[in-house]
């Protein structure tokens, strides 16, 4: 959200090899869990593999009415920063407050932020940006930003003027209010007017013009697959630093579609937007301003824009992958077919091919690093079991699977996790679309709802298509 803003060849599926009996000597689980991550393309894959560490997140829990977590976040007030640029330097026109009638928590899991306009015809809203302000990759390494969002629910003429955001800003801006856009912006989603497309946009460099393209910044455009505006979406942002030269990644449920590259700007614009500490994460839902209006043609909201619509933000969470010398995840020294006692070691990396039943799916060699053999040819209805997966009397905070997809354009599916049945209700899900390739492999991060003791585990497979959608070769429960 700008401070200044204007406008392989795919795979043949291969016959089911429905009955083909795996492994009994089971390496156990890993969960998949709440609304996840995903994927790039075969160009953006790194040469050492990612083990994503969660670092921070909110999950939004609280009770209907409850204002966000204060240790987690800052509620901006008005119309502008002391001393910045007044409506933001957007052009908005809604007041940002603390009321829990424009931002709260509404009791089943969600942030709901609100823009309301009262009987004179003023609208108000709410502005959120996180406490810290430290976001950035670890040396050599790199940062995910990733939220699930639904829009505000409403579309024509009665949107006219929404304009809901997730953006990070860079920490200098803080206190200063006019050294925007060299400190870096890095807009995660942007919507206007309830159309069914999502923005992604790095603003830099100098305004107007400049490296950047200011005031319109260097942007791309998603439609989620099919439409941005209808039910949640995932928007991930990530920063890598890990290759000889650095690259910035925007996706949507999993798919790439923005990618910029440090060769891509000059040196002194790349070091003004990266070497200070980091960057705080913004959500927001302006009211009119430049964008929405330079879509429209005019001023907005109008008499039509209809009051009282939100965005829900399911969760925000940031994940750091690799640098300082080292891997998030140091291999396992433990063989992961002889789990300590009689069960299967939840903690410890589970290959899938050793699950002890299974239906559609089969296996096939890998190019994953490793070695060794993957489960593939997965799609809708399929399933895997692990039996007697021992997740001991602490409940497991994430996990990080492998995955890989060469699936089509639209193609997308969950990887459900299941305890005890596989008509259980799901503990968890993985949302995977095509990561660039078949053995283009991503290696993800989730939470998990809470599960302790002994239990047979499910991995189902769930798609609106009949298509294959993604293969698995590892993963495994972290606390």
């Amino acid at each position: 959200m700008a401070e200044v803003q204007t406008s392989d060849h795919p795979r043949r599926r291969l016959r089911r090899r429905l009955a083909r009996t795996f492994a009994a000597a089971a390496a156990g689980v890993a969960v998949l869990a709440a609304a996840v991550l995903a994927v790039g393309s075969a160009s953006a894959e790194p040469e050492a593999a990612q083990a994503w560490d969660l670092v921070w997140s909110d999950e939004f829990n609280g009770s209907a009415g409850q204002l966000p977590s204060s240790a987690n976040w800052q509620i901006d007030l008005g119309h502008a920063y002391p001393g910045g640029p007044w409506n933001w330097g957007t052009g908005e026109i809604a007041a940002h407050t603390d009321n829990p009638a424009n931002v709260s928590m509404d009791g089943a899991g969600n942030l709901e932020i609100t823009a309301l306009r009262d009987g004179s015809g003023q609208w108000t809203s709410a502005r959120i940006e996180t406490q810290r302000a430290d976001f950035k990759p670890p040396t050599d390494g790199t940062l995910r930003i990733e939220g699930r969002l639904q829009l505000p629910q409403v579309t024509g003429d009665a949107a006219l003027g929404y304009w809901p955001a997730f953006w990070a800003l860079g920490s200098p801006f803080r206190g200063n209010y006019w050294n925007w856009p060299g400190i870096g912006e890095f807009d995660i989603m942007e919507n206007v007017n309830g159309q069914s497309n999502t923005h992604a946009v790095l603003h830099c460099g100098v305004a107007p013009g400049g490296p950047c393209n200011e005031f319109n910044g260097l942007g791309a455009t998603t439609q989620c697959g099919g439409n941005c505006h209808n039910g949640f979406h995932t928007y991930s942002f990530e920063w890598d630093e890990s290759g000889a030269s650095g690259q910035l990644r925007w996706y949507a449920d999993g798919q790439l579609f923005h990618t910029v590259n440090e060769s891509a700007l000059p040196a002194d614009t790349w070091a003004q937007m990266t070497d200070h500490a980091g960057y705080f994460i913004l959500l927001n839902l302006a009211m009119g301003g430049a964008f929405p209006d330079g879509v429209a043609g005019f001023a907005t909201p109008t008499a039509a824009t209809q009051s009282g619509h939100s965005m829900l933000v399911d969760y925000v969470r940031v994940y750091t992958a690799g640098g300082d010398g080292g891997p998030t995840d140091p291999p396992t020294t433990e063989d992961p077919t002889d789990p300590p006692g009689d069960g299967i070691d939840a903690y410890s990396r589970i290959e899938v091919e050793s699950a002890v039943d299974q239906s559609g799916t089969g296996t096939e060699n890998t190019a994953d690093t490793g070695g060794g053999q993957n489960v593939a040819w997965i799609g809708n209805g399929d399933w895997l079991r692990f039996n007697d997966v021992d997740f001991g009397s602490q409940s497991p905070l994430d996990f990080v699977a492998r995955v890989a997809s060469g699936a089509g354009g639209g193609v997308s599916g969950l990887v459900e996790v299941r305890i005890g049945s596989r008509t259980a209700s799901p503990i968890g899900s993985f949302a995977i679309a095509s990561t660039g390739g078949w053995q283009t492999w991503r290696t993800v991060p989730a939470n998990v709802s809470q599960v302790t003791g002994v239990h047979d585990v499910y991995l189902t497979f769930t798609s609106g298509q009949p298509n294959d959608f993604v293969n698995v070769n590892w993963f495994h429960f972290r606390h």
